[in-house]
């Protein structure tokens, strides 16, 4: 008798980490067909996503302990940067041979952060995110705007755009990511923290002397993003200044999210990325630094850590 073909099974993906992106992700993936599993560390109700489009849910398989996963075709990390070493006992878990990591967070040196906590030669792919989405209750994620995922182009690149070619999540790999990775920077520079400090919207960025401030801060971080090798200059200055402008008034920025609900911030790695850098390269960065000591102690405030001093 002739044998009778079966369907291949879905590709097994796990995303770490039930914020904004990664719950987003999880449900794009999911609805995509895909074999999904949300690793988080308190049990969930589940997993819904609000857009203009309506309320949708995912059916995502939500695990809240390592033990309860094994290895998956690719694992999406998409904690807050400040919160990746947390992540390791999920990836020593999740990773396999044949496992792949793609890093869906802010900042730059995404791949030297994730490695230490990989299994050795464990392929790892950043990837800049570009998507406007507000966690405003466990499990429940509203987006705003865009779904682009830009990834360093290559091999690892086309696997990851055919694995997510049937959701929304569109993958854009490029040639010069260090550029990309910095030019997304550039959107969080001046949003990220001034929204965070003020307790404000994106709309603070429509008062003029906001938007001469931000115009000063991108333009020492583009001297700093220069000497790192990235092609950013006064345009790229201008365009992040566009965007601010042509943005929803009500969006917010994670920062801000995360100021909201009580949760650390990410300023290391945003701001103080730029601030090392300039002084790796001699570089001032006087209006920067100012906007990191200001979040330090933010910071401090948020994690009852008052007058304690921080090392690094």
């Amino acid at each position: 008798m002739p044998r009778t073909s079966q369907a291949a099974a879905p590709t097994r993906i796990a995303v770490i980490g039930a914020g904004a992106i990664g719950g987003y992700t999880a449900a794009q993936a999911q609805w995509a067909g895909l074999d999904v599993t949300l690793c988080v560390r308190s049990p969930l109700p589940g997993l819904t996503i609000e857009s203009e489009g309506g309320t949708r849910p995912a059916a995502v398989r939500i695990a809240t302990d390592p033990a309860q996963v094994t290895p998956v075709d690719w694992v999406l990390l998409t904690t807050k940067a400040q919160d990746t070493v947390s992540a390791e006992g999920w990836l020593r878990r999740l990773c396999g041979p044949d496992t792949a990591v793609a890093v869906l967070q802010n900042g730059i040196g995404q791949e030297e952060r994730v490695a230490p906590i990989v299994p050795e030669g464990t392929d790892i792919l950043p990837t800049v995110v570009y998507i406007s989405a507000e966690r405003i209750a466990p499990g429940r994620i509203r987006h705003h705007v865009a779904s682009e995922l830009h990834v360093p182009e290559g091999p690892l690149a086309d696997r990851f755009a055919a694995l997510l070619a049937g959701s929304e999540l569109r993958v854009h790999p490029v040639r010069d990511f260090t550029t990309a990775a910095w030019r997304k920077l550039f959107t969080n520079l001046a949003a990220n923290p001034i929204t965070a400090l003020l307790q404000q919207r994106i709309g603070i960025f429509a008062d003029p002397e906001m938007a001469a401030l931000t115009r000063d801060l991108l333009r020492e971080a583009a001297a700093v993003a220069r000497a790192e090798g990235a092609d950013i200059g006064e345009a790229d200055v201008t365009r992040t200044l566009e965007l601010y402008a042509t943005a929803p008034p009500d969006g917010g920025s994670s920062m801000l999210y995360d100021r909201l609900a009580g949760r650390p911030l990410e300023h290391e790695f945003l701001t103080g990325a730029v601030v090392r850098a300039g002084e790796r390269h001699g570089i001032a960065t006087p209006l920067n630094r100012m906007l990191l000591t200001l979040l330090r102690a933010l910071d401090r405030e948020l994690r009852g850590e008052q007058g304690q001093a921080l090392s690094f």
